[in-house]
């Protein structure tokens, strides 16, 4: 019985892997990604290849196939305003390796993430043991897709929620993933706190990672258009073109004074978002910056 296994090498922009992690794991039969050798401590990269996106697969892919999902998904954010620089060529290889317990071998370029003095990412399988009486820990398997914690775009958010949420609030998350902010958000103290992703894959991610954290949350397929609630805190780690069509829905789900945090926005792309902010009349309370990403609190007034 053959138990080999099977990395798929990916050329990319270091700035977009969360994207195309989750388009590895949505088409493919993968279980686990690294941004090839890179290797983090709290927000440092302590080791790099950079460049390359490694992902392992469980059984062997057709080239072609996944020649064309690649460029189909290269296509799509290149009608959506990203660059050829911005994305990387995607060029990629396929090899075949002799079985070992690669999921260790993974896991071993992940540590604890702490975002801030009180946010911390902690990988499931790590113990770890608090450095101060109020640090907010969040447990996640960065083996699983849509987002780590790690990544600029989702820290960005999550200090905004330290910053600006208030205990009791109300949260809401667009698009939500792996569901970390939302349950970041209730670890703040939310006190209902909502999610939503257009991609179904992601409920259960969602709703396990919740119970994981030991808290409640509400996940469901869906759009920023279909929800019919408003709420005091509005999340929403999406790319800037999508953020800038949504900004209406966006804007309605808020509440009267209440905040929202966009994310997943690059530096030179970050007037597009700002148009929009303007456009529905909310007003810009602090951009943010992190590597090349930028993030823009807002309120509705």
């Amino acid at each position: 019985m053959n138990n080999n296994y099977y990395e798929l090498i990916i050329d990319i922009n270091p700035e977009i892997s969360d994207i195309v992690s989750d388009i590895c794991f949505s088409n493919f039969d993968c279980e686990g990604v690294i941004l090839a050798e890179e290797a983090y401590k709290d927000l440092e990269m302590i080791s790099t290849t950079e460049g390359e996106l490694k992902a392992f697969l469980t059984s062997k892919p057709d080239n072609s196939f996944v020649a064309r999902t690649l460029t189909e998904n290269r296509n799509m954010l290149i009608s959506r305003g990203f660059s050829e620089d911005e994305l990387g060529s995607w060029a990629f290889v396929i090899t075949e390796k002799e079985n070992q317990d690669w999921s260790k071998k993974w896991k071993e370029k992940w540590d604890v993430t702490h975002v801030s003095d009180k946010i911390t990412i902690v990988p499931s399988w790590i113990e770890y043991t608090p450095k101060r009486e109020d640090e907010v820990i969040i447990t996640l398997d960065p083996g699983c897709a849509f987002g780590t914690g790690t990544h600029s775009t989702t820290q960005l958010c999550m200090k905004a929620i330290e910053k600006y949420f208030n205990k009791g609030d109300s949260l809401a998350d667009i698009g939500m993933g792996s569901g970390i902010l939302a349950i970041c958000g209730k670890k703040f103290g939310a006190g209902y706190v909502y999610g939503c992703d257009n991609d179904e894959t992601v409920i259960e991610v969602a709703k396990e990672n919740a119970k994981i954290n030991g808290v409640e949350c509400e996940f469901e397929l869906g759009t920023a258009d279909k929800v019919n609630k408003e709420f005091d805190f509005v999340c929403a780690n999406i790319l800037h073109n999508i953020l800038a069509e949504i900004m209406g829905d966006l804007k309605a789900i808020m509440k009267p004074n209440g905040k929202i945090v966009l994310s997943g926005i690059l530096d030179e792309k970050k007037q597009v978002v700002l148009d929009a902010i303007e456009k529905h009349s909310l007003k810009l309370i602090e951009e943010t910056h992190l590597n090349q990403w930028v993030a823009l609190i807002a309120e509705r007034v």
